[in-house]
């Protein structure tokens, strides 16, 4: 490790750091999702297309339920708890 003081980051380069938050989220996902399949050679369970489904090793898929539709939101809508 260098002994040398790193500078603070300016806003603009704090912004694009920022930015890059989700796709680095997305990737470490997968990258687990990945891992997990190829050390344990077990399978992994996961949402897709509206059905619950258990996915191998090999690639093979095998539907576990189907999930009722949801209630579109809006996006930007504020939702709150009904008491």
């Amino acid at each position: 490790m260098s002994t040398r003081t790193r500078r603070p980051l300016t806003e603009q380069e704090m912004q694009s750091a920022e930015r890059r938050i989700p796709e680095l989220a997305a990737k470490a996902g997968f990258d687990a999702y990945r891992t997990t399949l190829k050390q344990t050679g077990g399978v992994t369970v996961k949402t897709s297309t509206g059905q619950v489904v258990e996915r191998r090793r090999d690639g093979s898929v095998t539907v576990i339920m189907n999930l009722p539709v949801g209630k579109r939101v809006k996006p930007g809508t504020v939702l709150k708890r009904v008491k």
